[in-house]
Protein backbone atom coordinates (compact mmCIF):
# COMPACT_ATOMS: atom_id res chain seq x y z
CA UNK A 1 0.00 0.00 0.00
CA UNK A 2 1.54 3.27 -1.28
CA UNK A 3 2.72 5.84 1.90
CA UNK A 4 1.88 9.34 1.59
CA UNK A 5 3.48 12.23 4.02
CA UNK A 6 1.23 14.97 4.87
CA UNK A 7 2.85 18.59 5.27
CA UNK A 8 0.54 20.46 7.79
CA UNK A 9 1.53 23.89 6.88
CA UNK A 10 0.24 27.09 9.39
CA UNK A 11 1.14 30.90 9.60
CA UNK A 12 2.79 31.18 12.75
CA UNK A 13 2.11 34.71 13.07
CA UNK A 14 -1.57 33.59 12.92
CA UNK A 15 -2.50 31.22 14.87
CA UNK A 16 -5.06 31.47 17.70
CA UNK A 17 -3.26 32.26 21.05
CA UNK A 18 -3.36 29.64 23.52
CA UNK A 19 -2.81 27.01 20.92
CA UNK A 20 -5.83 24.58 20.43
CA UNK A 21 -9.02 24.59 21.84
CA UNK A 22 -9.67 21.61 24.18
CA UNK A 23 -12.83 20.81 21.89
CA UNK A 24 -9.81 20.50 19.01
CA UNK A 25 -7.66 18.48 20.91
CA UNK A 26 -11.07 16.17 21.26
CA UNK A 27 -11.62 16.15 17.75
CA UNK A 28 -7.78 15.92 16.82
CA UNK A 29 -7.49 12.70 19.46
CA UNK A 30 -10.76 10.78 18.26
CA UNK A 31 -9.33 10.87 14.17
CA UNK A 32 -6.00 9.91 15.15
CA UNK A 33 -7.63 7.04 17.16
CA UNK A 34 -9.73 6.35 13.80
CA UNK A 35 -6.84 6.47 11.80
CA UNK A 36 -5.01 4.13 14.06
CA UNK A 37 -7.43 1.63 14.04
CA UNK A 38 -8.19 2.01 10.56
CA UNK A 39 -4.40 1.02 9.92
CA UNK A 40 -3.98 4.04 7.94
CA UNK A 41 -1.58 6.23 10.38
CA UNK A 42 1.93 5.46 10.68
CA UNK A 43 3.06 8.40 12.60
CA UNK A 44 2.16 11.58 13.12
CA UNK A 45 3.52 14.77 15.35
CA UNK A 46 3.60 18.67 15.19
CA UNK A 47 7.13 20.82 15.54
CA UNK A 48 8.66 22.97 17.73
CA UNK A 49 8.40 26.95 16.21
CA UNK A 50 10.87 27.97 13.72
CA UNK A 51 12.34 30.27 16.64
CA UNK A 52 13.71 26.88 18.03
CA UNK A 53 15.01 25.38 14.30
CA UNK A 54 18.07 26.10 12.24
CA UNK A 55 18.06 26.25 8.52
CA UNK A 56 21.28 24.39 7.16
CA UNK A 57 21.99 25.16 3.57
CA UNK A 58 24.26 24.14 0.25
CA UNK A 59 24.93 26.88 -1.80
CA UNK A 60 27.89 27.20 -3.85
CA UNK A 61 30.39 24.09 -2.42
CA UNK A 62 29.30 25.22 0.66
CA UNK A 63 27.48 25.03 3.87
CA UNK A 64 25.80 27.81 5.92
CA UNK A 65 23.32 27.90 8.69
CA UNK A 66 20.52 30.43 9.71
CA UNK A 67 18.96 30.35 13.23
CA UNK A 68 15.49 31.09 13.21
CA UNK A 69 12.89 32.06 13.21
CA UNK A 70 13.05 32.79 9.78
CA UNK A 71 11.21 36.12 9.35
CA UNK A 72 11.24 35.73 5.23
CA UNK A 73 9.07 32.79 5.23
CA UNK A 74 5.37 33.00 6.02
CA UNK A 75 3.69 29.75 5.66
CA UNK A 76 6.01 26.96 7.68
CA UNK A 77 5.79 23.08 7.98
CA UNK A 78 3.85 22.88 11.81
CA UNK A 79 3.45 18.87 11.58
CA UNK A 80 3.26 15.84 9.81
CA UNK A 81 1.18 12.66 9.07
CA UNK A 82 2.73 9.79 7.74
CA UNK A 83 -0.12 7.61 6.51
CA UNK A 84 -0.44 4.53 4.19
CA UNK A 85 -3.75 4.18 1.96
CA UNK A 86 -4.98 2.45 -1.11
CA UNK A 87 -4.59 5.92 -3.39
CA UNK A 88 -3.90 9.47 -3.51
CA UNK A 89 -7.83 9.95 -3.49
CA UNK A 90 -7.93 8.12 0.26
CA UNK A 91 -5.34 10.28 1.70
CA UNK A 92 -6.51 13.09 0.39
CA UNK A 93 -10.17 12.50 2.25
CA UNK A 94 -8.07 11.68 5.05
CA UNK A 95 -6.13 15.24 4.58
CA UNK A 96 -9.74 16.95 4.55
CA UNK A 97 -11.22 15.32 7.66
CA UNK A 98 -8.52 16.74 9.31
CA UNK A 99 -8.84 19.95 8.08
CA UNK A 100 -12.43 20.09 8.50
CA UNK A 101 -11.95 19.45 12.11
CA UNK A 102 -10.53 22.84 12.83
CA UNK A 103 -12.44 25.87 14.00
CA UNK A 104 -13.10 28.69 11.26
CA UNK A 105 -10.72 30.68 12.83
CA UNK A 106 -7.87 28.46 11.90
CA UNK A 107 -5.96 28.75 8.39
CA UNK A 108 -4.28 25.74 7.77
CA UNK A 109 -3.33 23.86 4.58
CA UNK A 110 -2.06 20.30 4.18
CA UNK A 111 0.55 19.30 1.29
CA UNK A 112 -0.06 15.10 0.71
CA UNK A 113 2.63 14.11 -1.51
CA UNK A 114 3.08 9.87 -1.85
CA UNK A 115 6.38 8.67 -0.76
CA UNK A 116 8.58 7.43 -3.77
CA UNK A 117 9.26 3.72 -3.32
CA UNK A 118 12.92 3.33 -4.96
CA UNK A 119 14.40 6.66 -2.79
Amino acid sequence: MPRFLTLIRIDENDTPEGGPSPELQKRMGALMEEMTKAGVMLDNAGLTPTSEGTRVTWSGGKLSSTDGPFTETKEVVGGYLLIQAKDKAEALEWANRFLRAHEEHWTVSVEVREIAANC
